[in-house]
């Protein structure tokens, strides 16, 4: 890190990096066991180590603290990981942590390239041949964390192995592919160029270099003269002068995807159309998926057993066997079965919470989740309006016909987003109030899941009724825990965003819970001027929700602690919480009436099931071997005890 390039030569493109502070990354290899083979491949993870671990000279003058120092710093580069979100900030240690963690992995990719290579030929006194290596290497950039990996590829060719730029270039190109994430702007990665000139000086200069080439000999030859079309391309931004490491990702790879069909569609025509219209041909859509290993039968041991009773186990690695459930929607029987097993989970789940929380769970009533990180396009505070409603039409008449509802909300937010923050807080405070209060709570609880995690998980989406993917439509890139819940047999109540709406082309809409704006509507509202307050005046039962958030009626002891939270969402609303929150409320009812049919929940919840096979990680992966890496599967025999 840091330090200063010099050139090598005079014509400025190899250079020396010198007066560097130096890290040393320490491998770690875990074991990643297939399934029902014999095959375990290696997940290589990296630990940064200083290379001077004690200072004699400090600590032979007393200043022991000194003497320790530049160990501490290099091991804080890997001691706590940020946290990989849709919300960006540009902070010097998560710089660091990507540049080691990539720089790291592609040593360690050449030098086994190298050592591939010098098996094959004795290369003693000749230059490494690199040709071969996009056939034997794929890089997957997963969103723009890893997209450091692009200049420093370039640097270790270029500098370390010698080659020109424009075979380093070629490599570069046909080894890299990118994976967008999200269509939120502001959650893609913008470094200050001043932060990276500090930190990654020779990186800045081939950034610039990258740079000032496509936009010369690509872009000004599409749009001769056109210099909007440069500015709006340029990975370097002007004022304030950052580097879009979306854009680098994009002009490096080969192939670009996004993780939803709407989602690789949306990028088309909104945050990389000028791209899309320079290169078509790098665009395509690869639909996340779950493993069925973890999110079904390990997980749901009580559902699995039900399932491979009836058509075996193979499912467990061809999740499209699932389909095979479908002519069981009238064995009465068999939906017993998928009830008593949904049962099972929410004891278990209710014990857990009991006694961690300490809070009674009315184990016959309907489990009403929804878990994911805490973000304000997720609209976790729409569900606490709801709540909010519910609340207000038992106090009012408390002998109402309504299903017994548990509510939980669980995930965490970045460090440094306060509005989620604030979102917690308010659930918090409105689980409190609810839960102490002997008129609802045999109708009504509220569990706010702290320190949600895969373990947590684990428990949670096996004992889920309802699972809630209610993000503003054209928000969401795609979202996987929709289809966790999906396979595990919840039904959704959601939007038309993300994979919400390939699950309900597989289930069927008659069996999904589809509210609120479409994409095309959210943008002509918007459009058009939308003003949330016109929502607030117009609906009493919202008013009266807003008024008691506002007012402190969720916290006496702190009046004003909500007065933001409501004033953003009457005067800006930036996700439409209001505009959407009548048609919420009414699918909810809607929701509450099927659930009074046993029968006809557990068909559908069935339903579900069937169709979840789409949704697995194996179609995903294959897809993705298939179309951008371009390697064929290896079919490996089962070990020969296991296959007698």
């Amino acid at each position: 890190f840091y330090g200063r390039p010099e050139p090598r030569d005079e014509s400025c493109l190899q250079w020396k990096w010198v007066d560097t502070q130096k890290v040393l990354a320490m491998a770690y290899d875990y074991p990643i066991p297939g399934y029902g083979n014999s095959v375990v491949n290696t997940m290589r993870l990296w630990a940064a180590r200083s290379p001077h671990s004690f200072d004699w000279t400090y600590f032979n003058h007393g200043d022991y603290i000194k003497a320790v120092c530049d160990r501490n710093k290099a091991e804080n580069i890997s001691r706590v990981l940020y946290p990989n979100d849709n919300f960006f900030e540009g902070k010097e240690l998560r710089l660091k942590q990507e540049y080691f963690l990539v720089s790291a992995t592609l040593q360690d990719i050449i030098r086994r390239y190298k050592k591939l290579k010098s098996k094959e030929v004795h290369l003693a006194d000749a230059r490494m041949n690199f040709d071969e290596f996009p056939d034997k290497v794929a890089i997957q950039l997963n969103d723009t964390h890893p997209s450091m990996a692009i200049p420093e590829l370039m640097r270790l060719f270029m500098d370390i192995e010698d080659l020109g730029w424009d075979e380093a270039w070629s490599l570069c190109q046909r080894s890299f592919a990118y994976t967008n994430h999200t269509l939120l702007p502001e959650a893609l990665e913008r470094w200050p160029v001043e932060l990276v000139d500090k930190l990654l000086p020779r990186h800045l200069q081939i950034i610039y270099e990258i740079n000032a080439r496509f936009l010369d000999n690509v872009v000004s030859k599409h749009w001769p003269g056109d210099m909007d079309k440069l500015r709006e391309m340029s990975v370097v931004e002007e004022d304030p002068k950052r580097i879009n490491m979306a854009y680098l990702c994009i002009i490096a790879s080969h192939a670009v995807n996004g993780v939803a069909a709407i989602h690789s569609e949306l990028l088309k025509i909104t945050m990389f159309k000028n791209f899309y219209e320079l290169f078509p041909e790098k665009f395509q859509n690869k639909t996340n998926g779950i493993t069925p290993r973890r999110w079904l039968l390990l997980c749901n041991p009580s559902l699995s057993e039900v399932i491979s009773q009836k058509i075996g186990e193979d499912w467990v690695t061809d999740l499209f066997q699932l389909k095979r459930l479908q002519p069981l929607v009238d064995n009465g029987s068999f939906l017993q079965a998928i009830y008593d097993a949904k049962l099972d989970n929410k004891r278990k789940l209710a014990t857990y919470l009991e006694k961690k929380y300490g809070i009674s769970v009315l184990r016959h009533s309907m489990f009403d989740v929804q878990v994911k990180r805490i973000h304000e396009y997720k609209r976790q505070l729409l569900n606490a309006l709801h709540i909010i409603t519910l609340y207000n039409r038992l106090k009012a008449n408390p002998d109402l016909d309504v299903v017994p509802r548990t509510v939980m909300i669980g995930g965490k937010a970045a460090p440094g987003y306060h509005a989620a923050k604030e979102v917690i807080h308010l659930i918090c405070c409105i689980a409190k109030m609810i839960n102490n209060d002997p008129i609802v709570n045999d109708k009504l609880r509220v569990i706010y899941l702290e320190n949600y995690r895969v373990s947590l998980a684990e428990k949670v989406i096996p004992a889920t009724d309802l699972s809630e993917q209610i993000s503003l439509a054209g928000t969401e890139a795609s979202g996987t825990g929709n289809m966790k819940f999906m396979a595990n047999g919840a039904l959704t109540i959601g939007t038309l965003d993300g994979a919400n709406i390939e699950m309900m082309e597989e289930m069927g809409k008659e069996n999904i819970f589809i509210f609120g704006m479409t994409v095309d509507e959210v943008n002509k509202l918007c459009a058009d001027g939308y003003n949330p307050r016109k929502y607030y005046e117009e609906n009493a039962e919202l008013k009266h929700v807003l008024d008691q958030v506002r007012s402190g009626y969720f916290s006496p002891g702190q009046p004003d602690e909500f007065h933001g939270l409501v004033d953003n969402l009457l005067n800006h609303d930036r996700f439409c919480l209001l505009a959407d929150y009548a048609a919420y409320i009414k699918c909810q009812e809607k929701v509450s009436e099927l659930y009074k049919d046993r029968n006809a929940w557990t068909r559908k919840a069935l339903l579900n099931i069937a169709a979840s096979g789409k949704f697995s990680s194996d179609r995903t992966i294959a897809e993705y071997a298939r179309d951008i890496w371009h390697v064929e599967p290896v079919i490996q025999a089962k070990p020969a005890a296991e296959a007698k």
